[in-house]
């Protein structure tokens, strides 16, 4: 897994191989951060990655400059890996050990990005959940984004949130808003 842009670009770091993750491929996230870059300063915004897995999109944030991070993940091993990575490069990371479910349910936070990658074989309802506890529960800044990282195989294109895709090879990010009227 390599950081593709900011102070720790080209930075290799190598997770342990017990962990249950699918890191994001880098041409994808490089796919996904060229189009954030035209939306977003880096440094003046909140993101919460659900499903963080190995943190590899957290840190790509960290390393461009974002201060609020908070990086969710079930896997007490994953948890434990971002936390001493993120102190090893000096980056501000918040890490929470929770079901991603529960934490939608309860949390106060509120993002303008939400990054989410759960394990592509999850089914459609599950992927929609995701949207509607972020929607319904307006954890979204107003002007934020919700972005889900799913399969091709994947279609969630029909939600009434959904704004656009973007697809890199096999991975596709589904981006979700909410309107004006509903922040």
């Amino acid at each position: 897994m390599r950081i593709i842009s900011g102070k720790l670009k080209g930075r290799r770091l190598k997770a342990p191989k017990n962990l249950p993750v699918r890191p994001t491929t880098d041409m994808a996230k490089e796919g996904l951060f060229n189009v954030l870059n035209n939306t977003y300063y880096f440094d003046s915004i909140a993101v919460i990655d659900l499903f963080s897995g190995t943190g590899n999109i957290a840190y790509e944030f960290a390393s461009r400059g974002t201060k609020n991070i908070y990086a969710i993940d079930a896997n007490y091993n994953c948890i434990r890996y971002i936390y001493n990575t993120s102190k090893e490069l000096e980056l501000e990371i918040n890490t929470y050990k929770s079901d991603v479910y529960k934490f939608l349910e309860k949390t106060n936070l509120k993002a303008d990005i939400i990054f989410a990658d759960p394990p592509y074989d999850f089914t459609s309802e599950k992927f929609i959940e995701i949207i509607d506890l972020v929607m319904t529960n307006k954890l979204l800044n107003n002007g934020g984004t919700l972005i889900i990282e799913h399969s091709k195989h994947t279609d969630l294109s029909k939600h009434h949130k959904h704004t656009y895709n973007k697809r890199y090879g096999g991975n596709v990010f589904s981006f979700f808003e909410l309107s004006e009227d509903q922040s």
